[in-house]
């Protein structure tokens, strides 16, 4: 990932009300992300939750080389748009749960 063999780290939950239309904008986005160094880590369908927000349902790490590569992936017009036409009809809930920087790997 960075150069310094570290990376950043997002830690999202997400309450998906559109499973269909979710896994479109995921494919859709998928080569946006790939492009500026990311890479989805964990990824977690959640059946229960036990503390905290309970419509999430959805909980994943993305991990980009550094915080900057985060920055330009989520302004990037085309991800933009694809987020727009896809995530924002299928996602009712958006939470950033963490961001930290972490070891490589």
């Amino acid at each position: 990932m960075g150069a310094d063999g570290r990376q950043h780290v997002l830690l999202m939950g997400l309450q998906v009300t559109d499973e269909a239309s979710y896994a479109r904008y995921r494919a859709g986005m998928m080569p946006i992300l790939l492009s500026y160094g990311g890479a989805f880590g964990h990824d977690f369908v959640v059946a229960r939750v036990l503390k905290g927000d309970e419509r999430i349902n959805r909980v994943f790490t993305l991990l980009f080389p550094d915080r900057a590569a985060q920055e330009r992936f989520f302004a990037d017009p085309h991800y933009r748009a694809v987020r727009a036409e896809l995530f924002e009809p299928a996602v009712a809930a958006v939470f950033v749960l963490g961001e930290l920087e972490a070891a490589a790997g």
